[in-house]
């Protein structure tokens, strides 16, 4: 069956996902423009602690291209809950697998959602620890996010928000009604509180 490339845009994902299977590159491409906002969404927590590399995101790429051409409609999975279990374990995957030293901070992120490693519709889970571990992590991580939010100015606060949802900083900047730099600016500052915060377990007002 031949489509108009117009038409990719209204097909569902799990029928992309079909004619991806079948050697159709048009169907990934669409895929992937769909997907790479929540590929940022995914990796952006980890920029916030760990820095400005780009690198994450790559890897989130890796793993959204995984999904794409592994899903299999017949485990009942839709495919948005199998992507986003492929790029957050490849995230994490990273994250595991960078020096302790060099990238302290990368290995010290925020998650400021709860992550979807939960077996879903059956897909296994990715997540290995021990569930002690797990629980004690989960309650570190609200002290350090409630501790960073009433730090932020109202302003730092939306940005944020908006920032973790996968915006570019041009459509931050529309929403806010700022210039882009502004929105840098903002989101260097929390960078930094959420710095200070792994280093010191606090956070300065500055």
């Amino acid at each position: 069956m031949r489509i108009d490339q117009r038409d990719f845009c209204q097909l569902p994902d799990e029928q992309l996902c079909i004619l991806v299977a079948q050697g159709n590159a048009q169907a990934e491409d669409e895929l992937v423009a769909r997907y790479s906002r929540l590929v940022r969404a995914c990796a952006r927590p980890l920029f916030l602690a760990g820095g400005d590399s780009e690198d994450l995101i790559q890897e989130g790429m890796v793993g959204l291209l995984h999904a794409v051409r592994t899903y299999d409609h017949d485990r009942q999975a839709q495919f948005r809950t199998y992507a986003e279990v492929c790029i957050r374990s490849r995230l994490i995957s990273a994250v595991r697998a960078a020096g302790r030293d060099k990238h302290a901070p990368l290995n010290n992120y925020i998650s400021f959602e709860t992550p979807l490693f939960d077996t879903a519709a059956g897909y296994p889970s990715t997540q290995g620890d021990n569930p002690e571990d797990v629980i004690i992590d989960q309650e570190d991580r609200k002290e350090r996010i409630c501790a960073l939010k009433g730090q932020l100015s109202g302003f730092e606060g939306k940005i944020l928000h908006l920032y973790l949802s996968g915006l570019s900083y041009g459509e931050i900047a529309l929403q806010v009604g700022r210039s882009a730099k502004s929105v840098d600016n903002a989101v260097q500052r929390i960078r930094r509180k959420v710095a200070r915060q792994l280093t010191s377990g606090d956070i300065s007002e500055s």
